[in-house]
């Protein structure tokens, strides 16, 4: 219980007026040093509340009397950068992708930035280093739906591929078994034929049926032997490349109900510059034409 503030013999420091059991607590005060460094920090954090951004408001927060701020900051860093580089984009704008390819400096630059595009922008879907995905072509090789030379590439990736945009590619492949084109032993047996282009063996006689009926339905845009068609996006069947999946089921689906791909107009965006760069890293991955 509280008792009356006495000196202690032994310290001759007084007590703060409260004993336990006999035993009587020192008042003890704090270290100078540490009071001076203490006040020192308060008035440190009210300078910054003032100078800095701080206090939350209802709508947004304090500003801070300096003017100075982390997005301010940033955004300045970045329209100097992007000031820095004005002069390099500008040219690969005006530059056609074989020549840029000829211009170490600029192929520097495209590497580098290319490579950041097409994380943020295209490995979602095409894989890290173009590497593809179930639906998503493989952009490393040489298999190309819309052409692999630099400028079908930069067509695809400006307006993309059946989507809102007036210059997208379109390509409109029909659901031959979802809308009664074809029964399914025409489907099968067609199934078979495509898969027999890539050295799938199979029935003779299924493959003489499947033959005519690719031959009526599917030849004038995949080609006669499925070598494929760049002008209608149509895939090459021959080569043992599939985009949805090479065995008989993926196949018989495909041919079924069709597949229906799409791709943004990346024009809508990202600047000129930024889409120039990605159709020159793409065609620089070694797949390109």
């Amino acid at each position: 219980m509280p008792t009356k503030i006495e000196k202690d013999a032994t310290t001759g420091q007084d007590t703060t007026g409260h004993e336990w059991d006999g035993i009587k607590e020192l008042n003890t005060p704090l270290p100078k040093w540490w009071l001076y460094t203490f006040y020192f920090c308060i008035v440190w954090g009210i300078a910054y509340t003032v100078l800095y951004p701080s206090w939350p408001t209802l709508s947004q927060h304090f500003s801070g009397t300096s003017g100075w701020s982390r997005r301010g900051e940033l955004a300045e860093t970045l329209a100097a950068q992007k000031a820095a580089q004005a002069d390099t984009r500008a040219k690969i704008v005006a530059t056609p992708i074989e020549e840029i390819r000829k211009d170490p400096a600029l192929m520097g630059y495209v590497q580098a930035a290319g490579r950041v595009a097409f994380a943020d922008n295209c490995a979602g879907c095409h894989g890290a280093g173009g590497a593809g995905a179930v639906g998503f072509p493989t952009l490393a090789d040489d298999d190309w739906i819309w052409g692999g030379k630099p400028e079908d590439i930069l067509q695809t990736i400006t307006y993309g591929i059946r989507n809102a945009n007036e210059n997208s590619r379109i390509s409109d492949m029909p659901r031959f078994g979802a809308d009664g084109l074809l029964t399914k032993e025409q489907i099968g047996d067609v199934a078979d034929y495509v898969l027999s282009l890539s050295g799938t063996a199979a029935d003779p006689a299924v493959l003489e049926r499947g033959a005519t009926v690719f031959a009526e339905n599917c030849a004038a845009c995949h080609g006669e032997k499925g070598e494929g068609m760049h002008e209608m996006g149509a895939p090459r069947l021959s080569d043992g490349i599939w985009l949805y999946g090479g065995d008989r089921k993926t196949v018989v689906e495909t041919i079924t109900y069709a597949r229906k791909g799409s791709m943004p107009a990346w024009i809508e965006r990202l600047d000129p510059a930024t889409v120039k760069v990605l159709a020159t890293y793409v065609h620089a991955l070694g797949g390109g034409q």
